[in-house]
């Protein structure tokens, strides 16, 4: 980046960002709402043992819904985003908000494992295909000078959704489950809407070729060996990252305790069926991430533009986003919850808008929505392995029914199993001790926060690699940015 570069001010990069480029934002900000309102609170709704109207489904249940969500909704941008480029972004988005609808429908009515796990799937193939057309309008919407600013943008009003998503969820929460699902699916097709004032940008790419040579393309382009390096790369941060949605609801849920300063808090943000008394929801512990992000992508975004090579960025993004899991894991406070919450936080800021940025620089001009596409198979690995792996070790060595049962049959030789939505409870009443006591007992007994150690080593090695990478990238012309 060159010195005059360095010297544009923050709000002449702001007044350059183009209308398509604020109307992609602002669909991307109901998109994201409705994900969000249906994505932090999911993990419960599928497998918490004990949530009333839940389908108490396993872990490992929950992790093959994710990990084939994770499959689906990523590998298809891959070759989505040619489509986009061949077919228009306007077409794409309209499909997407089509098919994400009916997702939502389905969720709020299917309770048996293969109907619902085929409606989580028509909701990811929604999410899969709304992604490249929109990201692709950012990109030809921005100059070089001017996308950090814009990707910052991006990133927060993505989080803004993800914000509000929460106190959504937590408010049709009141009436019922299904109402969750209805609500998000009434508020994604609000996009129909917002496309009419959507001015179609030209991708640039050839509008006769045929659908086959845009695969045969989306294949060509990704065996470029230095950029698929990169992709695989990013699959380990992409599972230290996903388990902030994946696994930390249900172990929030099970063992952190907020009680010190939950009587404090509006009745809005507080959980009363909790055995341990008052605690903070965890979907309001969660979205300390997206208001932080909120506050401070941005600014942040322009700061590191002006001082930091992107992938340097990336890198120091991933060492601090492997901390912040790591710290979770340690203690059972909310205290260091909210720590590692935010130490995740800024690191994700560092990271994550810059590999969108990266590769949306180092991109042909004609196949920005192919790259954009391709930042979402590192997402797919990490995610998919993350999914399918953490649920594994949740059910097996973090969650509180199974550890309630593993007690019971192994230090008080019970021969008749409760099932795990009654678990604790019977663990409870055999111990003649209070919830917060057995709660407490099950952690010394078998640290059910060291499930956080396999993601923050993975994004630890993730970071490694990128190190080496980000060596030979500044000999390679095209990919020095």
């Amino acid at each position: 980046m060159s010195a005059a570069d360095d010297r544009i001010p923050f709000m002449e990069q702001v007044k350059s960002l183009s209308w398509p480029f604020w109307v992609a934002n602002i669909m991307e900000m109901i998109e994201r709402l409705a994900y969000y309102g249906v994505r932090v609170v999911i993990p419960i709704y599928i497998a918490q043992a004990d949530e009333v109207g839940g389908l108490h489904f396993s872990q490992s249940d929950k992790g093959l819904i994710f990990a084939a969500w994770a499959f689906l909704q990523s590998i298809l941008p891959v070759f989505t985003g040619g489509f986009a480029d061949r077919y228009g972004y306007k077409r794409q988005i309209a499909a997407s908000v089509i098919l994400s609808s009916c997702g939502y429908v389905l969720m709020a009515t299917q309770r048996e494992f293969w109907p619902f796990f085929f409606a989580c799937m028509l909701l990811a193939t929604g999410t899969a295909i709304f992604k490249p057309p929109v990201q692709a309008t950012f990109v030809k919407s921005m100059s070089e000078k001017s996308s950090g600013v814009g990707w910052g943008f991006f990133y927060m009003v993505v989080n803004v959704g993800g914000f509000m998503g929460p106190p959504l969820a937590h408010f049709l929460l009141g009436f019922s489950w299904p109402a969750v699902f209805y609500g998000c699916a009434v508020l994604i097709s609000l996009n129909l809407f917002w496309l009419f004032t959507y001015k179609s940008v030209d991708s640039g790419a050839a509008r006769d070729t045929s659908m086959w040579h845009v695969v045969a393309v989306t294949a060509g382009n990704i065996l470029n060996v230095r950029l698929l390096s990169f992709i695989l790369i990013l699959s380990g941060f992409w599972a230290c990252f996903t388990q902030l949605f994946d696994m930390l609801p249900n172990y929030i849920v099970d063992w952190v305790d907020s009680s010190s300063i939950a009587p404090y808090l509006p009745g809005w943000m507080i959980s009363y069926n909790d055995s341990r008394g008052p605690q903070i929801t965890q979907e309001w512990v969660i979205n300390l991430n997206s208001f932080l992000i909120i506050f401070f992508v941005v600014h942040v975004s322009w700061f590191v533009n002006t001082r930091m090579r992107r992938l340097s960025s990336i890198f120091l993004g991933i060492c601090m986003a492997s901390l912040g899991v790591f710290l979770v894991g340690l203690n059972p406070s909310i205290w260091l919850c909210f720590v590692g919450i935010a130490v995740f936080s800024f690191g994700e800021m560092l990271s994550s808008p810059k590999t969108n940025e990266y590769l949306g620089v180092i991109a042909p001009k004609d196949k920005k929505a192919l790259f954009m596409g391709y930042a979402n198979i590192p997402l797919a690995i990490g995610w998919g392995w993350g999914a399918f792996v953490g649920g594994h070790i949740y059910e097996n060595y973090g969650e509180k029914a199974m550890m309630a049962m593993r007690y019971l049959e192994q230090e008080l030789h019970v021969t008749t199993l409760p099932d795990r939505s009654s678990a604790f409870d019977a663990l409870v009443s055999q111990l003649g001790r209070t919830p917060s006591e057995v709660t407490t007992l099950l952690w010394d007994k078998y640290d059910p926060g060291m499930v956080w150690l396999p993601f923050a080593a993975a994004g630890i090695l993730s970071a490694l690699a990128l190190l080496v990478y980000n060596r030979f990238a500044k000999r390679w012309e095209e990919m020095n940015a």
